[in-house]
């Protein structure tokens, strides 16, 4: 009997809110129709978010019209497509060692820190504004700078969740955590379209500095944290990094839904192309391109709004998804084909809904299906093909745009989104038969990926 004890693993501490949840899943309040709202940390993570993240948005938004000011006559698309480029190098060359920092160190240290970073680098392309910038190479380095901070605060970010929800909860704080997105890709761009009306463009970088002071003091308030042992924590060397990529790649579920966003972003990525429509095309201004950029996240929140109270009601989630690609890469077509701005605002509305059922399902497929142990690698293996495929697919759009004219760059990338989507479905039987894993019969279900917030009933 002795020798048992000595061979029982040690009980692990969970925060009293989190253990209540758990052992009462049905148990309801005004916020039963989001359940991931009953948890404080998870609260304070969405609230500091809201803030930071609509800053960020008015910021990217600005910097493309700040870009297409600066560029030389005839350079305008060439000079859009770099914004992908300075913004994709550093996320290749750095989110796997990001992934491997957010499964070695405390994951809440470490947003702050990279928050910080990203305020920082705000401050400075604010300041440089306000002192007259007329040179593209400022824009560019700092913009890069802030791509590199983000490779190390996404993998963080999205491994710090699961701890704060327990399991029954965590596709809840997905799909929120997407709403949040996607409203603040919404009252970003559209506030910084009026902005550049009346403000100077300095003042937009500004704003976005100081919003980073929301997501900081959210994480600083955190209390109750669990904490990782350190044989939960994976050891900051090379076989590490390896580990998450070999995890990702031999598991066709997680590397089918990683790669059909990629190449949907990579050719369908138009984002950079909308100064160009917004003033040569469709001749409506800052105000008009504020609206163009803001309208895909529109469709995205109409979609999340509908996804956060039945997305748990959805069986078919695979074959859901893989459509949701392909309507993306159809409303795409239209968008190039367009010449009325409200026929090209509702294109670019479905992009945003289709998208977002999209990432919604494939976030949900990859909580639930990694161990709480490689969460940060794998999430920095997503940052590369989430975030790497719209970078690299500017940098396209802008090199086809800049030899064939803006429609053609943009009808051929929705024609090669849904090509690729249709191939990558015959390939992955795995996606398009993903059901939901309740809907399954018991013996035919998955072993739960192990998370801190799981282990509360063993505790």
């Amino acid at each position: 009997m002795a020798d048992f004890a000595e061979k029982r693993e040690p009980r692990i501490k969970i925060p009293t809110e989190v253990a209540r949840v758990a052992k009462h899943p049905t148990s309801v309040g005004r916020l039963s129709n989001y359940p991931a709202f009953q948890h404080r940390n998870f609260r304070l993570l969405w609230i500091g978010q809201s803030v930071s993240l609509t800053g960020t948005m008015m910021q990217n938004a600005a910097v493309l019209w700040h870009v297409s000011l600066l560029a030389a006559p005839g350079q305008k698309a060439l000079a859009l497509g770099l914004v992908g480029l300075v913004r994709v190098v550093p996320i290749l060359a750095l989110s796997l060692v990001g992934g491997v920092l957010a499964d070695a160190f405390d994951r809440r240290k470490l947003m702050i820190a990279t928050q910080s970073a990203m305020a920082l680098f705000a401050a400075l392309l604010a300041l440089f504004t306000f002192n007259g910038l007329q040179s593209l190479w400022p824009l560019y380095v700092l913009t890069a700078l802030t791509a590199a901070a983000s490779s190390f605060d996404a993998p963080a970010r999205s491994s710090l969740v699961p701890a704060l929800v327990p399991r029954q909860h965590l596709s809840n704080a997905v799909s929120l955590n997407t709403t949040l997105f996607q409203l603040a890709s919404v009252i970003g761009p559209s506030v910084a379209g009026i902005a550049l009306v009346w403000l100077p463009i300095g003042w937009i970088y500004a704003i976005n500095a100081g919003s980073f002071v929301a997501i900081i003091a959210a994480l600083a308030c955190m209390r109750g944290l669990p904490q990782r042992t350190p044989s939960e924590r994976a050891p900051v060397s090379l076989n590490a990094c390896v580990e998450g990529l070999r995890f990702v790649f031999a598991t066709p579920l997680i590397r089918g839904a990683m790669l059909v966003d990629f190449n949907a972003s990579f050719f369908s990525s138009a984002t950079a192309l909308l100064p160009i429509f917004a003033q040569d095309v469709l001749q409506v201004g800052a105000s008009g391109f504020g609206w163009l950029y803001a309208a895909p996240s529109i469709g995205a929140v109409l979609a999340s709004a509908y996804l956060v109270r039945y997305e748990g009601k959805i069986e078919r989630r695979g074959a859901l998804l893989l459509w949701a690609v392909g309507a993306y890469g159809a409303a795409t077509v239209l968008f190039g084909l367009s010449t009325s701005f409200w026929l090209t605002l509702v294109c670019l509305a479905a992009t945003g809904a289709s998208d977002t059922v999209n990432m919604v399902l494939r976030n949900v497929i990859r909580q639930l299906r990694t161990p709480d142990h490689l969460r940060g690698r794998m999430t920095s293996v997503n940052v590369i093909f989430a975030q790497g495929g719209p970078q690299l697919g500017e940098l396209e759009a802008g090199l086809v745009a800049h030899a064939f004219g803006p429609a053609a760059s943009v009808v051929s990338g929705g024609l090669a989104c849904m090509a690729t989507t249709a191939w990558i479905a015959w390939k992955t039987p795995e996606l398009r038969g993903y059901t939901r894993e309740d809907a399954l019969p018991a013996q035919a279900r998955p072993e739960p990926a192990r998370t801190i917030a799981t282990q509360t009933s063993a505790a």
